[in-house]
């Protein structure tokens, strides 16, 4: 096949290199919008030709959008006149409101993937070696695509090493709520809590692995992390409700010298890692 990834970052370039590694693409094109973006893909050799949107259309046999979730509502119109055989993927972090957002004409082509890895990085110095490799991807709603689309997302995605699941465009965005929006929220959370209280001299002398570990995400794109927070609002408004809850909860029993149960309430949390 001929793919064209649109947005090289750590996704989409991490993409171009599994493509590369696997020789899964006769011809590898990029589509990037900043001067600064361009040079670093023809540094990193990232693809074979950076071109215009219109040339990978006419050229193309899948088209990847590895771009922000409201980025890539807004490229859709842009498809209209996609060849039928075109197969068009997205790797965003929502799923419902992007499938709603997708012209019916274009329905059968569009595949809805969310691959479940990334780094707190972004941009094409971002993109890394087996990134992919070993995680899940989840396909969304394929009763709606040819089996011609299908096909071709499900070799790509075998074919770099990830394990898929099929599931629900409205099931998906509740589970990556709590597996991933809800804690990229704590951890913004917990860094601008410290950011408030401590002076930046305490933070270096102090800070540890536990804090470095819970606080890493919040480096992650505040561009990206507000479109993500916009399009799944309803769920995140509810698993942040359900994680205030718990937070008054061991308040309570931290403030009542509870310990017995605080300790119980931390056991029933490590039974987490059984399953992980």
């Amino acid at each position: 096949m001929n793919i064209g990834i649109i947005g090289l970052g750590l996704m989409g370039g991490s993409l171009a290199k599994a493509l590369k590694k696997y020789s899964l693409a006769k011809k590898i094109y990029g589509y990037a919008r900043s001067e600064k973006s361009k040079n670093e893909i023809i540094e990193l050799n990232l693809v074979d030709e950076l071109t215009d949107i219109d040339t990978m259309k006419k050229n193309c046999d899948l088209i990847i959008l590895a771009i922000p979730v409201d980025n890539i509502i807004s490229i859709l119109p842009e498809f209209l006149d996609i060849n039928k055989n075109t197969t068009i993927m997205d790797l965003g972090s929502t799923k419902e409101f992007i499938i709603k957002s997708v012209p019916s004409t274009i329905r059968k082509n569009f595949i809805a993937a969310h691959p479940m890895t990334g780094t707190e990085k972004s941009g094409p110095k971002a993109a890394i070696d087996n990134l992919y490799e070993g995680n899940t991807v989840v396909l969304c709603n394929l009763e709606d695509n040819d089996n011609l689309h299908v096909n071709r997302a499900f070799r790509l995605f075998q074919e770099i090493g990830m394990r898929i699941v099929v599931m629900d465009a409205n099931e998906h965005d509740i589970h990556a709520c709590y597996m991933s929006h809800l804690p990229h929220a704590i951890s913004f959370s917990l860094a601008n809590t410290v950011m408030n209280h401590e002076d930046p001299k305490s933070i270096l002398a102090l800070a540890a692995g536990g804090f470095k570990d819970m606080s890493r995400v919040a480096k992650s794109s505040p561009n990206m992390w507000t479109d993500i927070f916009k399009q799944n609002r309803k769920n995140l408004l509810k698993a942040i409700d359900q994680f205030e809850s718990h937070m008054k909860e061991v308040r309570e029993m931290v403030q009542n010298e509870d310990y017995e149960d605080l300790k119980m309430w931390m056991a029933k949390a490590n039974s987490l890692h059984e399953i992980l």
